[in-house]
């Protein structure tokens, strides 16, 4: 178990630590701009969703690129594209409910409750990322195997 705890702290730790810092940004900077809670819950989802999605998805052309290459072969449009399919599989589904109802209804909903934008930025972040890790890690353990061989 500390093994497979190890690996996904190393597969989602950076991502995280920048959609963090994404989210906060962008909820602070729609907030002073609008003063409109709903605004600000949709841009720091979204803004959250590039930084996250971004650094995995740069990490895994990465990871491809050097399983590739040991086998003296090229990264291609079709690797990317398995890339993006193993994307897919991994989150699919656990982002879309994230995306669509669970993070914004948070990110609205606790800098309120709290009485603080970046108390409650912060806590429904973790409280979304539990809602979000739980059917990622399955699809992504289940998956791994098949979804992630480049060679």
């Amino acid at each position: 178990m500390k093994k497979n705890i190890l690996e996904w702290i190393t597969r989602y730790g950076l991502a995280e630590i920048i959609s963090l810092t994404m989210t906060f940004v962008a909820s602070w900077m729609t907030f002073e701009y609008t003063k409109n809670q709903i605004k600000m819950a949709l841009v720091a989802t979204w803004a959250g969703n590039i930084g996250y999605f971004g650094t995995i998805l740069i990490q895994d052309i990465i990871i491809a690129k050097k399983q590739i290459r040991s086998v003296g072969k090229h990264y291609s449009f079709d690797t990317f594209l398995k890339n993006a399919r193993a994307l897919i599989v991994e989150f699919g589904i656990a982002e879309v409910f994230d995306t669509v109802l669970i993070r914004p209804t948070l990110l609205y909903y606790f800098p309120i409750w709290l009485g603080s934008l970046l108390l409650g930025v912060v806590v429904a972040k973790f409280v979304a990322d539990v809602t979000f890790y739980v059917p990622v890690i399955i699809s992504y353990e289940l998956s791994k195997k098949k979804s992630r061989n480049f060679v």
